[in-house]
């Protein structure tokens, strides 16, 4: 059947038009292409929307803007009035809603035009994203120059949430077709990015403050707008970077495991989107997902009160409770927990690649079962290494929970790939984002109820931590029985040949290619060293200042 043909029989236009630059034809790969320049543009992007865990630095320097502001006449204001008030200061309660909007916009723009991505391509929707999320960025920082509260929640918030969702989810199914062999690693690299973004970003945005502004007000507004334009030109140069495979390329030398070798997990057909949402198994994955991100948000809100808290002077060699610490003393329990904040983040972002890697040997559902295994106990131990001092075993218990926590990010786009199929697991992955929206959303509120009920309670504070961990502990037990429920589809929701091929052609991309054996043949070459010093170079010196920073806890 030609071309034509198809077309009339699936409800297309026969008449096709010159594809232009940013569209998926032109990003196919040539031969001397090398599949390991994939992942530099997916960490190009990813490191630039990774900043969205760094945004806690503007909070309070956002909070003070107004230098003249009146203290009595700006008591009560209510959050309506904040919205255009350019005469009192914005709470902190204001303007951390930026980064629940955002994470809001993040799951419902990548459900929304997930399954758009996949026929548009990367190149397309990695430049938009970049649009959104540099121009939101630049919007909120004119929101902070005029002190319109609405302006930063329409530019970083919204606009910038939209820039977070595409770009989040454009590299995933790319990479998963350029890595066949290596699923779960190529799109740990990605997800890695996401992962050291604030480790890269937030240290940036400190200096620019510092650099634009003595008194770090004003310069807020200018550091969101340069950090803005810097973002949109590397996500762009990501974007450019980006290539796809031929339909039916492979690895050269490798084959797809065959009967008595072939993991009954993995799947060889395809699912379409609309019925794979419909499915227990996405619904299995989208509470796992959901259940391990919202007991991971958990520790992440207490770790450094916690370790404040429950170890005090003992983390500078005080062992007596009772003797009241210097000012230099508490300062360096607060440096100690400083430290624990960049562990959290060196681990929430190796630990991606990592377990991500480790995935292709385990297989998904052993590694997750390795997640929510390991994490019961590690949660269920927290407070007994509270009472007993131990603050090393605190810590280093600490690190391999948040290490899971990216882990169950990087793992789940191949998770979804081995069950549903590659076709459209960029779309699929778009819609379980949904369950880290609503884990970032209500986790952080369910987690503070916890607290506030035990505290009405008469239960004492350090006591708090204790069974908000034993409940987390007892989240992650739901999680291991969905794990455990997950089954392979039935090979009947899998789409047909005519399906498949309306699908491709939706791509431009139907039938077998016959540069398929030819393409991406190339050497690594200067190129392929250029482009990861590009991106390893920035990931690397927040990496070191993540080191330097954990260097206070010993």
């Amino acid at each position: 059947m030609d071309g034509i043909a198809e077309d009339r029989l699936y409800g297309g236009d026969t008449s096709r038009s010159k594809p232009g630059f940013f569209d998926r034809e032109n990003t196919v790969a040539g031969p001397n292409f090398n599949r390991w320049l994939v992942p530099t543009a997916a960490l190009a992007i990813h490191l630039c929307i990774g900043m969205a865990y760094g945004f806690s630095v503007f909070w309070l320097p956002m909070a003070n803007l107004v230098a003249g502001a009146d203290p009595v006449a700006c008591a009560d204001i209510s959050f309506f009035q904040a919205l255009t008030t350019t005469s009192c200061n914005w709470a902190v309660s204001h303007v951390t809603y930026t980064f629940g909007i955002f994470i809001a916009m993040l799951g419902i723009s990548a459900a929304l035009w997930g399954a758009w991505l996949e026929h548009a391509g990367p190149r397309k929707a990695g430049a938009i994203a970049a649009l959104c999320w540099g121009g939101g960025m630049i919007l909120g920082g004119v929101g902070v120059m005029t002190h319109q509260l609405w302006l930063l929640y329409l530019g970083c918030g919204v606009l910038g949430g939209i820039g977070q969702g595409l770009g989040y989810i454009t590299p995933v199914s790319t990479l998963i077709k350029w890595f066949p062999d290596r699923r779960g690693m190529a799109t740990g690299f990605a997800i890695m990015g996401y992962g050291g973004g604030a480790m890269v970003g937030a240290p940036l945005a400190v200096w620019l403050m510092s650099y634009l502004s003595a008194d770090g007000a004003a310069g807020v507004a200018m550091t969101l707008v340069v950090m803005g334009v810097i973002y949109f030109f590397v996500m762009m140069a990501g974007a450019l970077g980006f290539r796809v495979p031929p339909n039916g390329w492979k690895p050269e030398g490798w084959e797809p495991p065959k009967g008595q070798q072939a993991n009954a997990m993995i799947t060889h057909g395809h699912v379409h989107l609309k019925k794979a949402w419909k499915t227990k198994q996405f619904w299995l994955i989208w509470s796992v997902l959901f259940l391990n991100v919202t007991a991971g948000i958990a520790v992440i809100s207490m770790a450094s009160p916690m370790l404040q808290d429950v170890f005090g002077g003992a983390l500078v060699g005080i062992k007596d409770s009772a003797v009241a610490l210097t000012e230099a003393q508490k300062a360096a329990v607060v440096a100690a927990a400083a430290g624990l904040v960049g562990l959290i983040s060196l681990f929430n972002s190796v630990g991606r690649l990592f377990w991500a890697s480790l995935s292709d040997k385990l297989g998904r559902k052993n590694t997750y079962l390795t997640f929510f295994v390991l994490g019961i106990a590690l949660y269920c131990l927290l407070p007994t290494w509270g009472h007993m001092g131990m603050a090393g075993m605190f810590v280093i218990s600490i690190c391999i929970i948040l290490s899971m926590y990216g882990g169950g990010f990087a793992t789940v786009p191949a998770y979804l790939a081995d069950i549903f199929g590659t076709q459209m697991v960029g779309a699929i992955h778009g819609r379980l984002l949904t369950a880290w929206t609503a884990a970032g959303l209500v986790g952080p509120v369910v987690i503070a109820l916890i607290r506030e009920v035990q505290l009405d309670a008469g239960i004492e504070p350090a006591l708090v931590y204790d069974r908000t961990l034993y409940i987390m502990a007892g989240l992650l037990v739901l999680g291991l029985i969905c794990n455990a429920l997950v089954r392979p589809v039935d090979s009947s929701l899998h789409m047909t040949d005519e399906e498949l091929a309306r699908e491709r052609m939706l791509q431009r991309d139907n039938g077998i290619s016959s540069k398929a054996k030819t393409a991406a043949r190339g050497a690594f070459g200067l190129t392929g060293v250029l482009a990861w010093l590009a991106v390893g170079v920035p990931f690397m010196v927040g990496l070191y200042i993540a080191i330097a920073k954990a260097a206070a806890l010993f």
